[in-house]
């Protein structure tokens, strides 16, 4: 119970700004000025855009401010430094919806590894446009929420999703193989707070039928790319990619046994690393610290 209630009291501040002298100092100063005590910092440079991140965790338990006299003090700095920042609190897990169509592979593997304790998060829902997994989202516990999608009525069906979603106070949407192409109007209502995986090591192979592609151009390695969704399709901020050998003898069938196997582990990656504030996106890119 001791670890439980320390990792209640720390926090993470994540912040993105232009270089410059002084960014560390200032930010180490205003967090012991605070009463805080850092447990572990790390930073980037990216030199060719000339831009500075930083992720900062510390213990706040013995902060003399509350949360809104450190946010007033951050947000000083950050108008001194022209940054942008985020600060996050571990006793406020983020609530997770998993959007899937008919296969259940990355789903299980996320329920799984919730349950075991490896996900930090509320597991609020599962949402499909079939009916087909609703006995796997009541194994663990689960609503689940069923929106038959056509080209006639996917406007209004992602309406109610996301009212929905919105209703429920989701701060993270997995698409565990979500065969379905989100609307700009969604994507925007949520942004870097979409998390994809492509059964594909981007950018080969985009679209459809990706192992078949694939297995025609006799590839030597079979991947998949965890990415936040974006309106442009398959190509959003990347968060985390893997491999698999291949080889000639290797069937369409083949590959996509080995593509599921990559495709559970990226996808639990890059879950993780958002719920544990990891991720800062900038550009089409990310910083994912370790």
């Amino acid at each position: 119970m001791g670890d439980a209630r320390d990792a209640d009291q720390t926090a993470t501040l994540l912040v993105t700004c232009p270089d410059r002298r002084g960014i560390v100092a200032a930010l180490a100063q205003l967090l012991y000025g605070h009463g805080a005590n850092i447990l572990d910092s790390d930073q980037h440079t990216d030199a060719s855009a000339g831009q500075f991140f930083q992720r900062i965790r510390f213990d706040r338990s013995e902060m003399h401010t509350d949360r809104v006299g450190l946010e007033r003090a951050i947000g000083e700095v950050a108008e001194r430094f022209g940054m942008s920042w985020r600060l996050c609190d571990a006793c406020e897990p983020k609530r997770v919806a998993i959007f899937v169509s008919r296969y259940d592979h990355c789903l299980y593997d996320l329920l799984l590894r919730h349950r075991a304790g490896e996900l930090d998060c509320e597991m609020v829902m599962v949402v499909s446009n079939h009916p087909d997994l609703e006995p796997v989202a009541r194994q663990f516990g689960l609503d689940y929420h069923v929106f038959p999608i056509s080209k006639a009525n996917k406007a209004e069906q992602e309406e109610r999703e996301l009212a929905l979603l919105e209703e429920s106070r989701i701060d993270l949407v997995v698409m565990a193989r979500y065969m379905q192409i989100l609307s700009g109007d969604f994507v925007a209502r949520h942004p870097s707070r979409i998390i994809n995986i492509h059964h594909s090591f981007l950018p080969a192979f985009m679209g459809g039928r990706p192992y078949h592609q694939a297995q025609e151009r006799g590839v030597k390695l079979i991947g998949a790319t965890a990415h936040y969704a974006t309106t442009d399709l398959d190509e959003g901020p990347i968060i985390e990619q893997d491999v698999m050998r291949a080889s000639h003898r290797d069937s369409v069938a083949d590959l996509v046994r080995k593509g599921r196997d990559v495709e559970r582990t990226v996808l639990a990656r890059a879950v993780r690393w958002h719920l544990e504030d990891r991720v800062v996106v900038y550009g089409n890119k990310t910083v994912v610290f370790d």
